[in-house]
């Protein structure tokens, strides 16, 4: 029998891989390395969706990281970068190429451009900070990645974005207490690369973004009322409505004494409800309106959030320039 091999019911199996590449992609010289033969790497268990990777056809592994991870491996100098690392980075809004099973990796504009099946090779001038170090790989940095995606994205798209990396985080919830990028770090990164595809649509996001907002949903709103004419709202502004009640609406117009609230899918749990209710009492007894928003009044350009959003200002002292 082979030393590659073993027997098992009267069938040959091929002999364990050492640990982790028994359940995730590997590179061939990693194999070799841990003592693997090439033998062993032929085996019809093990596919190859790149050359020089591996993967075992039961592997169980679900990390985006683990699938990426050799691609920038196998590949000198390379990094995650683009649709692949916006995914990773766990971005919000919507990126045209998040779904693709296409990896995205960037090298230095003085190599070649990668290209190998199941690559989406890029070549840019990288400073040394856009490069960093996560989820066990190689990867373009916050800042850098969000440039680097606003030539797929819309201008809106591309400031949910933004919104993201310069809201205040919630340290009880995060872990973390500085956000991920400052305004002129964010406005750095443009100034570094002019003429890169894209920057003039990230130019116009970084111009309208604010720091404030906590979700996609909720810059999405701004954006749409701001866009109709109705005034800037205050964004999660704790808000004193009585002595010891302190609410932070989504949006606010303070002086209307109106607060904004968009409600997600978590919103229709029975102990949600609940909470959703107190908090719309608590409004009222202050003398506040409260106007909730759900993802139905989200559709055709968040056309029915503005009608409400706008009905409850004129209704409170507001009037259209």
């Amino acid at each position: 029998m082979s030393p590659e091999t073993c027997e098992h019911a009267g069938m040959k199996i091929p002999k364990p891989l050492p640990e982790p590449m028994g359940g995730a992609p590997f590179t061939v010289q990693e194999a070799l390395d841990a003592g693997v033969t090439r033998r062993r790497l032929r085996h019809r268990a093990l596919d190859s969706p790149s050359r020089g990777i591996r993967r075992p056809e039961l592997a169980t592994v679900t990390a985006l990281s683990d699938q990426v991870r050799p691609f920038t491996v196998v590949t000198e100098f390379s990094a995650a970068s683009h649709a692949t690392a916006f995914v990773l980075w766990e971005f919000p809004g919507f990126h045209p190429d998040a779904d693709s099973r296409a990896v995205h990796i960037s090298r230095p504009d003085t190599m070649a451009i990668p290209r190998r099946k199941g690559v989406v090779g890029h070549v840019g001038q990288f400073f040394e900070d856009e490069i960093t170090w996560a989820e066990g790989l190689l990867i373009t940095s916050r800042a850098r990645t969000w440039l680097d995606c606003a030539r797929r994205m819309s201008i809106d798209e591309i400031t949910v974005v933004a919104d993201h990396l310069l809201r205040r985080p919630r340290p009880e919830f995060e872990g973390r207490s500085e956000p991920y990028a400052t305004p002129d770090e964010l406005a750095d990164m443009l100034d570094r690369h002019k003429g890169t595809p894209g920057i003039r649509k990230a130019r116009l996001a970084l111009e309208q973004a604010r720091i404030g907002s906590d979700s996609a949903q909720e810059t999405r709103l701004r954006l749409a009322l701001e866009r109709a004419g109705l005034p800037a709202p205050g964004l999660n502004v704790p808000t004193e409505l009585s002595s010891g009640v302190v609410r932070e609406p989504d949006l606010s117009y303070a002086e209307y004494r109106v607060g904004v609230e968009y409600e997600g899918d978590g919103h229709s749990e029975a102990a949600q409800i609940v909470r959703d209710i107190a908090r719309e009492e608590d409004f009222a007894r202050a003398g506040w309106r409260l106007v909730r928003i759900s993802r139905r009044h989200m559709r055709n350009g968040a056309r029915s959030a503005v009608v409400k959003v706008r009905s409850a200002l004129i209704d409170s002292g507001w009037s259209p320039k």
